[in-house]
């Protein structure tokens, strides 16, 4: 197995040749201007229902009225016990961290507790696999979420040389009944996936790139990352076809638009639980158009 240290973390030599769609662009991260084919196309990537962001004015107001409903939730986990884990998954800047951010943002942080581990130390190696991430599972009236989780062993590492074919292998046979325990034990279970379009995660590098405030989030394997688009795409469709379970479904949310796709999460939540108090009027519809359930809903390399 390769150390991670070498290879992944080795930069991009110049500007990079990529395809999209069937015609070629060229681009450089280390150019200070964005090109205008990934700016013309930051939002519509992929195949987005929209060409336009949610107004500011909607999404905040939106967003104050959700995140009144979760204090309720939260209140409702700690008189009965209940727990909620959420797990937060996709592509390098795919908005993950933003999401939780919104997400956690009133919530009483001594029983909402984010979970983002680095990498695996010595004796974590020489561990079960899944065993440094049980360690944080919630406890009674906790709701824990997850920045990445074991699906990094389904994306990055067999992306990256990280693990081998046999553990990626594995990790996704295994994968299935390792989760029918957690939905067994009556945890609320939560698989999101937050899907970008090509020259969405583009904007978004060269953002982080540029950035003096946003530049530590840049880091030497989003760099390595940019040429391997399809490799991560073919990792992420067979994790989809192989841990795809109706009791543990992966829930996908198109999140070219931040405001829609952090809206969309918190929505789903909210509808899921059972809490005393929850106010359907106020929590609203899901937009069926950017979330969906399982790999039907993406589409074919999408």
């Amino acid at each position: 197995m390769k150390n991670p240290k070498e290879d992944a973390a080795a930069p991009v030599a110049g500007p990079l040749k990529i395809r999209i769609d069937g015609k070629e662009f060229e681009f450089d991260i280390e150019n200070p201007e964005l090109p205008d084919w990934v700016e013309d196309n930051k939002l519509t990537a992929g195949g987005y229902p929209y060409d336009k962001k949610m107004k500011s004015d909607e999404y905040d107001e939106t967003l104050e009225r959700l995140q009144i409903e979760l204090v309720k939730a939260q209140a409702w986990l700690q008189s009965t016990g209940k727990r909620v884990m959420s797990l937060f998954e996709g592509r390098d800047a795919a908005g993950k961290g933003g999401t939780i951010f919104v997400l956690r943002q009133y919530l009483n942080p001594r029983t909402a507790r984010n979970v983002a581990l680095t990498k695996p130390t010595p004796t974590e190696l020489g561990q079960w696999y899944f065993q440094r991430y049980v360690a944080h599972f919630p406890t009674s009236g906790e709701f824990v979420t997850f920045d990445r989780s074991w699906y990094n062993r389904a994306g990055v590492e067999p992306v990256m040389g990280f693990c081998t074919p046999e553990q990626h292998q594995k990790f996704l046979d295994e994968t299935p009944n390792f989760e029918r325990m957690i939905c067994n034990e009556g945890i609320y279970f939560f698989k999101f996936w937050l899907n970008i379009g090509r020259e969405t995660q583009l904007e978004r590098f060269h953002d982080r790139r540029w950035s003096p405030l946003k530049s530590w989030k840049f880091s030497p394997i989003d760099v390595a990352g940019i040429a391997k688009w399809d490799d991560y795409t073919k990792a992420r469709d067979l994790m989809f076809e192989r841990t795809h379970q109706e009791f543990a479904s992966w829930i996908i949310v198109r999140a070219n638009d931040k405001r829609r796709a952090r809206l969309a999460v918190i929505r789903r939540i909210l509808l899921s639980l059972p809490y005393e108090g929850r106010d359907l009027d106020t929590i609203g519809k899901e937009d069926k158009k950017i979330i969906g359930e399982g790999p039907s809903f993406l589409g074919t390399g999408a």
